[in-house]
């Protein structure tokens, strides 16, 4: 399917790896010039330069801390407007409240949920006064079963899918649509490291993480490519009367029993 979506201009944060980059690549072979923000230049620059000479798309980057003020505003006046701003970056801190200190829960809300909130607000007043735009939040399933060992990321997301609810509701009305994708476990640096953790405890052994996979749907995690095709789909006009809504993308993890 076409998606039409052919030079517009769509702004991903956490574009180094994972799932970012990811969108950055289908986005790339939609033929949309590409605006790119990560910490890591190195992995910004490198990633950024094959998807120019494989698409012949524009891409721009910028590297930076996104849980600082100084750098949401630096995108902000740096990429004044886009078509479509996909907000990902994130890293909530798992544990439990006690595992959780405060310096740490303040640290992963300042990137994902206030991160989140504060481009959201300036973008959408642009798209406003243009009558149109996209707004994708990449939240995640742990907001679909709060569990006590993921705490401060189960409440994070939570936010984040009553945010996206509640503005894709209203930004209708002025001609622009703001969705919400969970993903639930995708076989990501992220996925690794929180599983081998998990595996530490219930199995005393990190390296035995993939063991903890056994009990997903299809018996493995998703993939990044199972994940960015839904998002380029709700970026494109195919998806023009879907807003207010959280598309979950977990093989049905969350409606099953904890196990």
């Amino acid at each position: 399917m076409d998606m039409n979506l052919g030079g517009r201009t769509v702004l991903i944060t956490g574009a180094s790896k994972g799932i970012g980059l990811s969108l950055a690549q289908w986005f790339g072979r939609e033929g949309c010039n590409l605006r790119l923000a990560a910490r890591s230049k190195d992995m910004l620059e490198k990633e950024a330069e094959a998807i120019r000479k494989a698409n012949n798309v524009e891409v721009q980057t910028l590297a930076l801390d996104l849980s600082l003020d100084a750098s949401r505003k630096k995108i902000m006046a740096t990429w004044p407007d886009v078509d479509v701003l996909v907000n990902n970056a994130g890293d909530i801190p798992a544990g439990s409240i006690n595992d959780v200190d405060d310096a740490a829960w303040r640290a992963g809300w300042d990137l994902k949920v206030f991160g989140y909130i504060a481009l959201t607000r300036y973008y959408i007043n642009r798209m406003k006064a243009n009558k149109k735009g996209v707004i994708i939040n990449i939240i995640g399933s742990a907001g679909e079963r709060p569990s006590a060992g993921y705490i401060a990321g189960a409440m994070g997301n939570l936010s984040l899918m009553g945010f996206t609810i509640a503005l894709g509701a209203e930004s209708p009305s002025y001609g622009v649509r703001v969705v919400g994708v969970n993903p639930g476990p995708i076989l990501t640096d992220r996925v690794v490291k929180l599983s081998g953790k998990k595996a530490q405890q219930t199995l005393g052994d990190a390296t035995r993480y993939q063991e903890l996979f056994k009990t997903y749907p299809f018996g493995r995690p998703g993939t990044v490519d199972e994940v960015s095709p839904m998002v380029v789909l709700l970026a494109s006009d195919h998806s023009s009367y879907t807003s207010g809504t959280i598309i979950s993308i977990h093989g049905g993890l969350s409606n099953r029993p904890p196990q």
